[in-house]
């Protein structure tokens, strides 16, 4: 069974999620949630496999609760604005429905999160650990980041500057949201303000971490409250 909840602040359009839900035996609905706070505390309790999440809500809407949660269910957006389809491609939605949904267009978003799930079952929890880059939004298109090209990361206020080995990148983030990202892959924050590839680090000088930025050393502040945890990784690969 697929535990499924839905998260919308229409009445109406709960209704009809719900009917869907109930005809396919392969769904088991778990809740029904009126804004992104219910669910929030619903997800804390439960685990959840499928996620039915509306965009527009009001507080917090369906793309930022999303962005908030760090290990977040499958999820299917239901929105009547077309218009969020990037952050939906971004957030790695398995599908985006357009309102009024219909019954068929519905089955098949079901299917994509069936095979989702295959996926998972045959290759374990690893499969998304090893994709090699992700999909950031800058300039009006979506660009990909390779992992392994990602030299450092500096928080600029609202926005993030994403430093490779021979370009640069600034998207509309958070270093939260990044930092959780790139958590199972070996980056750690160093600064406020930075995050650093510690594959890329070429040595550490005082309260600084050393990188090559195009073909010149340039300096990373380590703040004081990121110090003692980056030695101690430090130490256990000293000779």
């Amino acid at each position: 069974m697929i535990k499924t909840i839905i998260v919308d602040d229409e009445p109406l359009a709960i209704e009809i999620l719900e009917s869907f839900v109930s005809r396919i035996p392969q769904l088991h609905l778990a809740a029904k949630c009126e804004n992104a706070f219910e669910a929030m505390e619903f997800l804390k309790e439960n685990e959840v496999d499928l996620m039915l999440l509306d965009i527009q809500m009001p507080q917090l809407n369906g793309v930022e609760f999303l962005k908030s949660l760090r290990n977040p269910p499958l999820t299917i957006f239901t929105t009547a604005y077309p218009n969020f389809a990037i952050d939906g491609f971004e957030l790695d939605a398995v599908d985006y429905l357009l309102k009024p949904v219909s019954m068929d267009r519905f089955m098949k978003a079901i299917n994509k999160v069936e095979d989702r799930l295959d996926l998972r079952k045959t290759h374990g929890d690893e499969v998304e650990e090893t994709e090699d880059y992700f999909f950031v939004k800058a300039d009006k298109k979506l660009v990909k980041i390779n992992y392994d090209e990602i030299v450092y990361i500096e928080g600029l206020k609202d926005y993030v500057m994403i430093k490779q080995e021979n370009s640069r990148v600034i998207t509309l983030q958070t270093m939260k949201s990044l930092e959780e990202r790139l958590d199972d892959f070996n980056f750690k924050r160093i600064h406020r303000s930075f995050i650093v590839n510690l594959d890329k680090i070429t040595a550490i000088d005082g309260n600084t971490v050393e990188v090559i930025e195009k073909g010149q050393v340039k300096q990373l502040p380590i703040g004081k409250n990121y110090r003692d945890e980056l030695l101690e990784m430090i130490n256990e690969k000293k000779l």
